[in-house]
């Protein structure tokens, strides 16, 4: 079994990945992304999320002030949740939505639609392919789970072929490596790890998106408020936006491996507004 671990020995290789200058698990090989997508196809699951009658979506208040609240008016015929589990994430923005695919791995999550709006599943595949036509969606959302895959820069290049003309993304991951992945780690899944924000934003471009707006939150200390409001904090619209302000004070401290205690005062977590323009068929 190939593990975190195992792929270790090139110490400059790792040295760079903890540096932030690369991203591991892009450039796994074929064997190496079946393992760890066999090892992250539960882990969400596992963790307490399949549970429905507990289940909490708790980043609705994130994803409004980063994402659809930037988004054009109007009807969107057809969105694409990647990794949505029920698809909690768009229950803002339905009245907006015509219909739902939702490319999600694990078989825990399955609910036939969400106030009326159809919603469709589909298992997506290790190779990160998606099995779509081109131009398919006119909204797609990301939400945090770009770093359970590997092969990101894949997934994100399926996402812009998948896309119509003209047609949104909404992404946002962590930008942390959330630890040392070769060891285990309480409440993270085996595999996860963040994307280093300089890497992200190559990525995002060289799959074609327009990046419209590009917004540093997730400051460390808001999940402790979040629990003095006996809440969520990313559901309050208030503690959002001191977290957007204290993410942007401390964005001179980001660093994507943090190994002391004031080197994670910093923003964790990016989030993206991304288009995809539509070509000019005279040139």
């Amino acid at each position: 079994m190939i593990t975190p671990a195992d792929k270790s020995g090139d110490k400059a290789i790792m040295n760079d990945c903890f540096a932030g200058r690369k991203l591991y698990g892009d450039d796994f090989s074929a064997d190496e992304i079946v393992e760890w997508f066999a090892d992250e196809e539960e882990g969400f699951a596992n963790l307490g999320a399949k549970n429905r009658e507990s289940y909490c979506y708790e980043y609705h208040g994130l994803n409004r002030l980063h994402g659809f609240n930037h988004l054009p008016s109007g009807s969107y015929n057809h969105a694409l949740s990647i990794g949505g589990a029920y698809g909690e994430e768009l229950r803002p923005f339905l009245p907006n939505i015509n219909a739902i695919t939702i490319l999600e791995p694990s078989g825990a999550f399955i609910v036939k639609n969400l106030d009326g709006v159809p919603v469709h599943y589909v298992k997506p595949l290790a190779s990160g392919v998606m099995p779509f036509d081109d131009d398919t969606f006119d909204l797609a959302t990301c939400f945090g789970c770009l770093h359970h895959i590997p092969n990101v820069t894949t997934v994100l290049r399926e996402l812009y072929r998948c896309l119509k003309p003209n047609g949104f993304a909404l992404v946002r991951e962590p930008i942390i490596s959330m630890g040392d992945w070769r060891t285990v780690r309480r409440g993270l899944t085996r595999r996860e790890r963040g994307i280093p924000l300089s890497v992200f934003r190559q990525i995002l471009s060289r799959a074609g998106f327009i990046i419209a707006k590009e917004t540093l939150c997730g400051f460390p200390l808001m999940p402790r408020l979040g629990s003095l409001l006996k809440g969520h904090a990313y559901n309050s619209s208030i503690a959002v936006r001191v977290d957007q302000f204290l993410a942007r004070l401390f964005a001179w401290n980001y660093r994507y491996h943090a190994t002391r205690p004031y080197e994670k005062l910093m923003p964790t977590v990016a989030a993206y507004l991304l288009y995809k323009a539509k070509v000019d068929s005279k040139h």
